[in-house]
């Protein structure tokens, strides 16, 4: 698997492989009707004078067949920055190869590296396998909190 296999921060040639990922995520989650973001918004983010966030790629035998996008955020009870992660994805053909697990892995270890407090992220209720999957590799599912959002 491991020759098959590798995880790499995005470049800028990449964004639009990216967005197509990002918009594959959208239709697994059957949300969407919700993208309204476009390649040069996530350019100007990933890569403008101020960045936003971060994105890794898996690429499979030399295909980008899943991502990751985090972004940092800040605990004030621990008073440290963390990490956010805001989406992870494999293609469903491309599950089951340890494709999810090795971006997890890369975002995890990039965490310790910059010495953060913790890394969070959402996973949907009706998510059944993420939600095995997280748990499988030691994450807390935190029961009490739910997401609130204002959208602009």
């Amino acid at each position: 698997m491991e020759g098959n296999l590798k995880i790499r921060p995005v470049q800028l040639s990449d964004v639009s492989t990216l967005f197509s990922l990002i918009t594959a995520l959208a239709e697994y989650e059957k949300l969407s009707h919700q993208v309204t973001g476009s390649p040069q918004a996530l350019t100007d983010h990933l890569f403008g004078e101020r960045t936003y966030a971060e994105s890794i790629l898996a690429d499979w035998e030399g295909t980008s067949v899943g991502f990751a996008l985090f972004f940092p955020n800040y605990s004030t009870f621990l008073t440290k920055p963390g990490l956010y992660l805001e989406d992870i994805f494999v293609l469903p053909e491309y599950r089951r190869r340890g494709i999810g697990k090795a971006l997890l892995s890369y975002v995890t270890q990039l965490a310790g590296q910059r010495g953060v407090g913790r890394l969070e992220w959402t996973v949907l209720d009706w998510n059944d396998p993420a939600i095995a999957f997280y748990r499988k590799i030691g994450a807390d599912i935190l029961p009490d909190w739910r997401i609130c959002r204002i959208t602009f």
